[in-house]
């Protein structure tokens, strides 16, 4: 039995709730329901008793800044032990599942573990400045054992598409809610589904609450990211090809989040992870870049983000 830990969680991020009803596979429906997080209880509701559980995993260890929600936490997916301090499931659990989504935050959390020589999956985004990358970066070439994704890379209604039938993508529009520094990793990562990686540049022209991310590709590709705020749109993407235009909307978050949490325990068990950590390195390199165009009004290029 793979025992993981869930550290951290931070205001408008379910995903300490609905990954441990996942993993452990049961869930308190009436205390879901006080969760705050309304799509939680209506994706997992929709759910066959079947469809929970991760084979040979467990959450047995939880732990929040805020004690109190870590015990709400327990009670509503059977988690057994609330800890006071991350490190207290040091020598306890298998490997360790950083829950929040705050990129800064990232660092403080993960290095004990890291530390302490266990596996380690960071919740998107991995961070979102260039020195905590940088830190991260070296842990990886020191073979310490971290994975980070977004969920989008493995979103069904991405993967169902044979794009070859269109032929050449010209084009990808993709709109994203929420904030650049939380979601646009979600943009991103779903974007590389479906053209493959190759980013060599960024020029986002936006604000804070309406980032217009335009995307150079090494190939010549051209794409353009809108995250924005108070959208109510998840992922939406137009693939213009020569012969077809695609329209992709995400809506099945239960599929993607579970087969994420298949592939972490995969990842936990084996040590592999499922893809290259230079995946991962392209990503968020792509996430700083953005952040730092915004901020300079100018085109970034990825090389600037610099690992040295």
């Amino acid at each position: 039995m793979v025992k993981l830990a869930f550290i951290g969680t931070n205001e408008g991020n379910g995903h300490i709730f609905s990954w441990s009803a996942i993993v452990n596979g049961r869930y308190n429906l009436d205390l879901m329901k006080e969760c705050g997080y309304p799509v939680i209880v209506d994706y997992l509701s929709k759910q066959p008793p079947e469809n929970l559980g991760i084979s040979d995993a467990y959450v047995t260890h939880v732990w929040t800044e805020d004690k109190e929600t870590a015990i709400k936490v327990a009670k509503t997916t059977y988690i057994e032990n609330v800890i006071d301090t991350p490190e207290q499931a040091i020598g306890k659990v298998d490997a360790a599942v950083i829950t929040t989504d705050i990129g800064s935050s990232h660092i403080h959390l993960a290095k004990p573990f890291i530390e302490a020589g266990l596996p380690v999956f960071i919740d998107k985004p991995l961070a979102d400045n260039e020195q905590d990358l940088k830190t991260f970066y070296q842990w990886h070439i020191q073979g310490k054992k971290i994975m980070s994704c977004s969920s989008m890379r493995y979103a069904k209604e991405i993967k169902a598409i044979d794009f070859s039938s269109g032929e050449k993508i010209e084009f990808v529009s993709g709109v994203m809610s929420k904030s650049w520094e939380r979601y646009g990793v979600h943009a991103v990562e779903g974007l590389c589904s479906i053209t493959g990686l190759g980013i060599d540049a960024i020029l986002n022209i936006g604000n804070e609450n309406l980032n217009l991310a335009f995307i150079d590709f090494k190939s010549g590709l051209q794409c353009l990211l809108q995250v924005i705020y108070y959208s109510t749109v998840f992922g939406r993407y137009d693939v213009f090809c020569r012969k077809k235009t695609f329209t992709i909307e995400i809506s099945d978050y239960f599929y993607m989040f579970k087969n994420q949490l298949e592939h972490i325990v995969k990842f936990v068990k084996t040590g592999i992870s499922p893809f290259p950590f230079s995946e991962t390195m392209e990503i968020i390199k792509t996430i700083i870049a953005g952040i730092k165009s915004r901020n300079e009004k100018r085109k970034v290029y990825l090389d600037e983000i610099n690992m040295d």
